[in-house]
């Protein structure tokens, strides 16, 4: 009875609400509408510069100064709109593709994917969160390089960090080669965002470009309430959804025809079962990982290929640092017992990447690795570099490049890697004691990054070290290390005479008149590239030396030196015409800087007059600015 009640009641209210007229329906409607425009707030848009810089891959200046370093991004421009060379902005370690031409640069990665560019990134914190509507970069000298900006739903602030941090790409594309090196605002349009942020990526590629990128300052616009525009989204259809045909959907039978002799044929693969296995692994392998992952899905042949160990011998996983967690690793672990090369630079920050994952994943596929690149690796610790040094007792190439959150103590582990070849410790806190053993145990290196470690007291005594142990030596970067003098570098040039790169850049204590570069000149015969930046003692007698010595001298750097006259560069163009050198940068006057292509030197008087004409100009402008 009282279920017929019930439903009695309903069917009077559906005819009484069916009873109503038009108008008073529009009435109500109205009335919803201008209540709701009432209650809607009005946002206004937000102007922020960076309040602090968190994070980023290198620099070109000083640990200990703020001349050319990523901390001149934190707060209001200090150059812009003003265009040039200024100490106050940022700059990253490295420009153009020379770099990675070099004897010490490691062999790329397969299965990069081509829309992954970037080659340096740097971090910024802002005040408020919010729903970012512009990002503004201001470049102040050869701009181009940057390639995409990102934005992550962590608040760098929050005492209560969430446990899902999400990375989103507001802005990608290819990296540019602005014709004019002159200031601009880089404002690109960027994608809208269903969570508030007040931490910006930004990564850059200056393959392009033929002299250092240098950056003002951040602004982040946006709103601090969420647009209402992106309240009402349409969903997204993927393309990839779509059939060209309902002929497709009808018959789900297509991929089987039935022949004139009544047999079935099966046309589903088209018999790619059929090829050699081989075949089909060459194929695969030229998928990328995500890509490679997918097709595991659809099927029990192509499974097999995809899970195969053989295809990941060689793994990538820097571009997809913002996804790689725990989780991550263990799906892959089982298919990397053959891993020789593994690449995870800037991966597991923020608590992505814990010690138990990766302890788990080193000791199921280190053992056959002999490259592991760890460059801004924030999650790394003393236990982490113990378990790399028990797994990979065949280890060759280390990169810990930026890790400079690791304890001096932690790199003590290094020495057990006796294999080594390849060492890479720029930007760390490694300290000289470490350094010794590591020369000590390590005597098979070939490469060796010691740039801006400032925590090493005596670089002499590193230097001596080296030319006992390590006579095989080919490539020493010292960038930045300004206690090495003239008797180091001395004991250096007599033990490692097969040292073909060796970066010398703003080691001001070495002065040209104790001869000390005439005598590295005479030493190392087999001399490629040399970096002498920001010495202002060299002089015309060490270039002579240079010029006598070293025939396969490649890449100088001698930018700064004040006291190179102009007849200099005119002796250079003739002295260097029977040789190899197609690079030379430098400063011959202190108002202005020349970045000085010489692309191999061509035999002719025609030649040699278009570069006195071509100094001659050049300095007759700058001087009438």
């Amino acid at each position: 009875m009282l279920t017929l009640l019930s439903m009695f009641y309903y069917i009077c209210l559906r005819r009484r609400s069916r009873s109503g007229t038009r108008g008073e329906a529009l009435t109500s409607r109205r009335a919803v509408e201008s209540g709701q425009r009432a209650t809607l707030p009005i946002s206004v848009e937000v102007e922020q510069y960076a309040k602090e810089v968190l994070d980023f891959s290198s620099h070109y200046g000083s640990e200990n100064s703020m001349s050319y370093t990523m901390w001149n991004l934190a707060g209001m421009p200090n150059v812009y709109p003003s265009s040039g060379d200024f100490t106050q902005t940022a700059v990253f370690r490295a420009y153009g593709t020379w770099w990675e031409q070099c004897a010490s640069a490691p062999l790329p990665f397969r299965r990069t994917p081509k829309a992954f560019h970037s080659q340096d990134y740097i971090e910024l914190a802002f005040e408020e969160p919010v729903y970012p509507t512009a990002v503004e970069v201001l470049e102040t000298y050869h701009p181009g390089a940057i390639v995409q900006i990102m934005a992550c739903s962590l608040n760098p602030f929050s005492q209560n960090p969430p446990t899902d941090v999400r990375w989103e790409v507001l802005w990608a594309e290819e990296p540019t080669n602005v014709l004019t090196p002159q200031a601009r605002q880089f404002s690109p349009s960027i994608k809208q965002l269903n969570f508030p942020t007040n931490l910006i990526r930004v990564e850059v590629n200056s393959s392009l470009l033929k002299y250092y990128t240098e950056l003002d300052a951040v602004v982040l616009r946006g709103q601090k309430e969420r647009p209402i525009l992106s309240l009402y989204k349409m969903p997204r259809i993927d393309i990839c959804d779509l059939s060209d045909s309902d002929e497709e959907l009808s018959d789900p039978g297509a991929s089987f025809r039935q022949a004139g002799d009544g047999k079935h044929i099966n046309l589903g693969n088209g018999y790619f079962d059929k090829l050699p296995y081989e075949l089909i692994q060459l194929i695969v392998s030229h998928l990328t990982l995500p890509d490679l992952c997918r097709l595991t899905q659809t099927c029990k042949l192509l499974h097999q290929h995809c899970c195969d160990p053989l295809q990941y011998i060689q793994l990538s996983l820097q571009p997809y640092w913002a996804r790689l967690s725990d989780t991550s690793l263990g799906h892959l672990q089982g298919r990397c017992t053959l891993l020789q090369r593994l690449n995870l630079s800037w991966t597991g920050n923020r608590g992505a990447l814990t010690l138990t994952g990766f302890s788990s994943f080193m000791k199921a596929c280190g053992g056959s690795l002999v490259c592991l690149e760890l460059s801004c690796c924030h999650f790394l610790s003393e236990p982490c570099l113990e378990v790399i040094s028990q797994t990979c007792p065949g280890l060759q190439e280390l990169n810990l490049s930026s890790c400079d959150r690791l304890h001096p103590q932690a790199f003590t582990h290094i020495s057990k890697l006796t294999q080594l070849r390849r060492l890479v410790l720029y930007r760390t806190k490694i300290e000289q004691t470490a350094m010794l053993s590591i020369l000590t145990f390590c005597i098979e290196l070939r490469h060796l990054n010691l740039g801006s470690c400032v925590m090493i007291d005596d670089y002499d005594v590193v230097a001596s070290m080296l030319a006992v142990r390590c006579r095989s030596l080919r490539s020493l970067d010292l960038w930045r290390c300004r206690n090495l003098t003239e008797r180091g570098l001395a004991e250096l040039a007599a033990g490692c005479r097969l040292l073909e790169e060796l970066d010398l850049g703003w080691c001001s204590t070495l002065q040209s008149s104790s001869g000390c570069f005439q005598h590295l000149a005479r030493n190392l015969p087999c001399l490629r590239k040399l970096f002498l930046t920001a010495n202002r003692t060299v002089c015309d007698s060490d270039i002579e030396e240079l010029a006598a010595n070293c025939p396969a001298l490649q890449h100088l750097d001698i930018l700064g030196g004040y006291y190179l006259p102009l007849s200099f560069l005119i002796y250079i163009s003739f002295s260097w015409s029977h040789t190899s050198l197609y690079k030379i940068i430098l400063c011959s006057h202190p108002i202005f800087d020349i970045v000085f292509y010489l692309e191999r030197l061509k035999h002719s008087i025609h030649y040699y007059l278009s570069v006195i004409a071509y100094l001659i100009n050049l300095c007759i402008s700058e001087w009438s600015h």
